[in-house]
């Protein structure tokens, strides 16, 4: 099974019976106590339980089933909490269990010292060592292509079945172990030791054996311990108060009352929140660092995003034919497809594309015998055909003017008109000629990518600023700005002004995320709050990062900001509808149990409850299936919208708020008619 099936799998029932294990592993003391309010409740149980063993051992049938019964469903409300945190851990484990099946014992071509090449296992190769991989092989370890380059299969990784090229001296020149060459033959330097590899680093931080928790965490851990605090002072306080009133209560009513006043369903689930968040992420081929970098996306203030490959397509595209006088757009669409033929670069490949939309040519380089094609070369700047008698090149505003003249031919002021519009527009001018006669204008601009303005307008409308980076000039950076709709744009960037741009922002109070794959973007990566690595970018990049984007697509950084503002939303729904369930239970239990010996309560006793042992037994059996029944809106986290947080306090008001106050209520009745049906407790009050 490949790592992308198993992402996209639902939960087996495999994975159900070992979580449900590891819920019982995880009742060891030394465990729950990370958890405060969950071990305040596995307390409650173990004497709960000693309360009906000793009740059992007196004789006392007709307590001891109340007591025992309390005792089960505490029990299970810490099971039930411990089973929602194993089965998001759990999706972790098989993930990387899914990667570590794809790290298979792999034999390298070493390059010894003497130039000779010896053949050792990929487990032996160190940091430093040179590897020959030809196609059909399996990269052995994680390393830097050194010479050459290669197409080469990522799907074990990453789960894409589309080859991407690597190639030596750029910053795509990054090859991770357990990816196979498909093409050519490259040159490999290791950059990791044994159990350091990319892939090692991923299945120890996926298996996530210590957890650390981020600031949001340990501020809510804080409250809940609090609230629970606060509690367990109201609770200590209802026994004088009995017996002053001449009602004596049992200790394991007391506890009872205690465990359904804490927060227990957002201490059941708090952990969980956290972990199926980073898999959620992981299902966006993300893999972040720690759960403090996840969670730092949902609070950025600022996003930077490079203008090449994240706003734009990454290549400039032809977008339009411009003919001088007596010259018509077929005849230069013509030229230009013949002389972009053999032209295999993106450009290229672009401009024999929309001639062909066109005008519907069907030419193609077979039909051609006989031409004569010219490269493009860093000293012609143009490129073209000689076929037939005809001389066709296109190429910059400089080099087939050049062409034109020493055939002595004459240049159009139109020409001239439209490369400077084109330029003014921040696009690229690429001029035709045939022979001695300027045909026209090919505008190549960059093509803004489908959907990015209004995903730019969704982060707007959460408050998050966006600013665009890019080495174009300030004229073509705020061109393409506009189009898109960015707040800034930083133009002519460098290492350190981008470095300085994020210094900036942050002392003024904000948090910023970026994206990078450079050595050159190293520095502000580092600087960022929220630094996005691309997986194809150099070593000193991922380095850097606080995320390794497995797809090296630069608008994941969207995506990450959105999953980090639906761990926030998730928590902070959660957290009120915790709340608001404890205040609800407070006044369903304290009137149904006083009611006897204070009359007046009864009016407080909205929901008649029919006795105090079947109002605490209703309120524990509510309080301990409510964490199940809110495991998958745990895991699948709350629908992230981007409004702005006012709206957002809102809706969690008025759906978790108020339907944690209503939904005790309607549970607790419901349960009590069932149990008084059974004969579970005593009818009596």
């Amino acid at each position: 099974m490949s790592v992308q099936e198993l992402k996209g799998q639902t939960l087996s029932s495999s994975a159900v019976s070992q979580a449900i294990g590891e819920a019982f592993k995880k009742l060891n003391p030394r465990w729950m106590m990370h958890n405060p309010v969950m071990f305040v409740v596995e307390i409650g149980s173990v004497f709960t339980t000693l309360d009906a063993v000793r009740l059992l051992m007196n004789g006392n049938h007709s307590l001891f089933g109340f007591t025992l019964q309390i005792a089960i469903w505490l029990w299970l409300t810490v099971l039930f909490a411990n089973f929602a945190e194993a089965l998001a851990e759990g999706r972790g484990r098989a993930q990387a269990q899914a990667l570590r099946s794809t790290r298979t014992e792999t034999m390298a071509n070493r390059i010894k010292s003497d130039g000779t090449v010896e053949m050792v296992a990929g487990t032996q190769l160190k940091k430093g060592d040179r590897v020959r991989v030809v196609a059909g092989e399996l990269i052995p370890s994680d390393g830097t292509i050194i010479d050459g380059a290669a197409t080469i299969d990522e799907s074990a990784i990453t789960g894409e079945s589309a080859p991407v090229i690597r190639a030596a001296g750029g910053d795509v020149s990054a090859v991770t172990g357990g990816t196979m060459v498909l093409s050519d033959e490259i040159l490999v330097e290791i950059t990791a030791n044994p159990g350091e590899t990319f892939l090692d680093r991923m299945i120890g931080l996926i298996e996530g054996a210590v957890r650390q928790k981020t600031p949001n965490e340990i501020a809510l851990a804080i409250l809940l311990a609090g609230l629970t605090l606060i509690f367990v002072v109201v609770v200590m306080t209802t026994e004088p108060f009995a017996i002053y009133s001449g009602q004596g209560v049992s200790v394991t009513i007391l506890i009872a009352l205690l465990v359904c006043l804490i927060p227990t369903t957002i201490g059941g689930l708090m952990s969980a929140i956290g972990i199926s968040g980073m898999n959620r992420l992981l299902q966006k081929n993300v893999l972040a660092m720690s759960g403090r970098a996840v969670e730092a996306a949902g609070d950025v203030n600022v996003i930077l995003l490079d203008k090449t490959g994240t706003i734009t397509i990454g290549n400039r595209m032809a977008t339009e034919f411009i003919a001088m006088p007596n010259v018509t757009e077929q005849q230069l669409a013509q030229a230009a497809l013949l002389s972009s033929l053999s032209d295999e670069t993106p450009e290229g490949r672009s401009i024999v594309q929309l001639a062909r939309e066109r005008f519907h040519f069907t030419q193609t380089q077979d039909d051609m015998r006989g031409a004569e094609f010219h490269e493009f070369t860093a000293q012609t700047q143009m490129s073209g055909v000689d076929w037939q008698g005809r001389e066709i090149r296109k190429g910059s505003s400089k080099s087939v003017p050049s062409f034109v003249t020493d055939r002595q031919g004459t240049l159009p002021e139109e020409m001239d008109r439209e490369v400077t519009r084109i330029g003014k527009l921040g696009g690229t001018p690429l001029v035709v000629a045939e022979g001695p006669q300027i045909l026209g204008v090919i505008y190549l601009r960059d093509v803004v990518k489908p959907g990015i303005r209004e995903r730019l307008q969704s982060l707007r409308d959460a408050g998050i600023r966006t600013v665009m980076i890019t080495g174009d000039n300030p004229v073509t950076a705020e061109t393409i700005a506009n189009e898109v709709g960015v707040d800034d744009f930083l133009a002519q960037a460098t290492p350190e002004t981008k470095l300085a741009y994020i210094k900036q922002e942050q002392d003024e109070g904000y948090l910023v995320g970026m994206v990078g794959d450079g050595t050159n973007d190293s520095p502000a990566l580092a600087q960022a709050d929220v630094a996005v690595a691309m997986n194809s970018g150099t070593q000193a990049a991922r380095e850097a990062g606080n995320m390794v984007d497995l797809d090296s697509s630069p608008t994941k950084l969207i995506d990450i900001v959105e999953i980090g503002k639906q761990i926030l939303i998730t928590r902070g729904a959660m957290t009120t509808f915790s709340v608001a369930n404890d205040v609800a239970k407070y006044f369903a239990i304290i009137p149904a149990m006083f009611v006897v010996v204070f009359p007046g309560l009864q009016a407080l006793n909205i929901m008649h409850l029919t006795s105090p042992q079947s109002a605490v037994l209703s309120a524990v059996i509510f309080n301990a299936v409510i964490i199940p029944l809110l495991i998958p809106l745990a895991l699948r986290g709350v629908r992230y919208r981007p409004v702005g947080a006012a709206t957002i306090l809102r809706n969690n008001l008025f759906i978790y708020g108020v339907g944690g106050l209503v939904l005790p209520f309607v549970g607790i009745k419901l349960i009590d008619l069932l149990i008084t049906a059974l004969h579970l407790v005593s009818l009596h009050p």
